[in-house]
């Protein structure tokens, strides 16, 4: 339950750990395996208490100018719009970067565009998600630009870069499903154990990236649950992300199985996300065609998937199968390919979708503060005192 006084706030200002909180100052977030636990616990404390001041009609602001450049290299609804709510929280000023209307489309470098944004920017976010061993590369490669920009004093300050979706990972996202599951079940604590069905689910498209599947399983296994991860012969993830998986659920105590099949996914399980992905080996391939430019390659290779993904159309997340879990909670990034709805048939049936609207709704809601908290750990040199000072100075938002 977010907190309604001041006094709650400052209890849960005065619960962050500061040593962890100098760990992230000026530090880009890319993919939550390379934070520590405690890193990601901050983050996510620090996203309920930001929350909770706007739900308190306490101004969050802590910049009174300021660039936030987002770079959306895929389509966006949710992260675009909860990128901008975040900035906009912490004062921030969002500008798009085109690149159709850049530079970059008459052949300007990335070092080049990267310190041309950066001026007076304090983060960039990007989403770059729709070619395997690109998006995170093109991240790290902006990340090494501004750095050499601060360096040589091009730069007044180095901007953070805030991963929206890579090919690898998808951070905003799986930490907000996570503060989600938390809220509903009475704490991050309450968690451990509790299972979780990340399972593969049809859908008459194809292509979908890799990165909500690996970041759910790179995160929940930190904390302590028991993920089944379920998929159709061929569907398999990234390899090196499923044995992480592995080794958290190991030194969290938790557990990390793949099953064959949703039915032995969904048995049992406390929370349930039914969701479509292409193959690992596929992406690989695509990536290639596109580099060659090939489009009678590209859309031989869609007609391929497509009559593939039609082998599994039984890969639904229906009530039968709901029924088979323990009460389960059901997760989805949205938009979900709902049957008869939406598409023909799809990812879940609109009974089930319908009976989950509201909490998947309430599970988009925590990404602009994710996103925010990312930010403001990543900007504050001291972020508990600069939310204390926050709470202290309570500026209304509306008077």
């Amino acid at each position: 339950m977010p907190a309604t006084t001041a006094h709650d706030i400052q209890k849960l200002i005065d619960g962050l750990s500061p040593e962890s909180l100098g760990e992230l100052h000026l530090r880009d977030f890319l993919l939550t395996w390379d934070k520590s636990r405690t890193e990601l616990e901050s983050v996510l404390e620090c996203a309920r208490i930001l929350r909770a001041m706007r739900e308190s009609n306490i101004s969050p602001r802590v910049f009174d100018s300021g660039l936030a450049v987002s770079q959306f290299r895929d389509n966006s609804t949710r992260t675009r719009f909860s990128f901008a709510s975040a900035c906009n929280l912490l004062g921030l000023t969002v500008s798009d970067l085109d690149e159709g209307k850049s530079q970059v489309a008459h052949g300007e470098t990335v070092r080049e565009t990267a310190n041309m944004i950066s001026f007076m920017a304090e983060v960039i976010g990007i989403r770059d998600d729709m070619y395997i061993g690109k998006g995170h590369s093109y991240m790290l490669e902006v990340a090494g630009a501004v750095d050499q920009g601060f360096r040589d004093g091009v730069l007044e300050q180095r901007p953070t870069i805030v991963n929206l979706q890579c090919d690898i990972d998808h951070p905003t996202q799986t930490m907000a499903d996570f503060l989600h599951l938390a809220t509903e079940f009475g704490g991050i604590d309450k968690l451990k154990g509790k299972s979780v069905a990340m399972t593969w689910a049809y859908s008459p498209s194809y292509g979908k990236p890799l990165s909500v599947p690996q970041g759910v399983i790179g995160l929940f296994t930190r904390f302590g649950m028991d993920v089944r991860l379920a998929y159709p012969e061929g569907y398999a993830l990234m390899p090196d992300i499923v044995e992480k998986a592995r080794r958290f659920a190991t030194e969290s105590r938790g557990g990390f199985r793949v099953c064959s099949s949703m039915e032995e996914a969904f048995d049992g399980a406390q929370v349930v996300y039914p969701k479509s992905w292409a193959p690992y080996s596929v992406m690989e391939e695509r990536t290639t065609i596109v580099e060659t430019g090939d489009s009678a390659k590209l859309q031989d290779l869609e007609k391929r998937c497509l009559a593939n993904n039609a082998r599994f159309k039984g890969w639904e997340c229906t009530d039968e199968l709901m029924k088979r879990t323990d009460n389960a909670l059901y997760l989805h990034c949205l938009p979900a390919d709902i049957s008869a709805v939406s598409c023909s048939h799809g990812e879940v049936a609109a009974d089930v979708f319908d009976r989950f609207r509201t909490p998947l709704y309430k599970q988009a809601s925590w990404k602009p503060y994710v996103i925010a908290a990312m930010i403001f750990l990543s900007r504050m040199n001291d972020a508990k005192s600069a939310l204390s000072r926050v709470l202290q100075r309570s500026d209304t938002r509306v008077s």
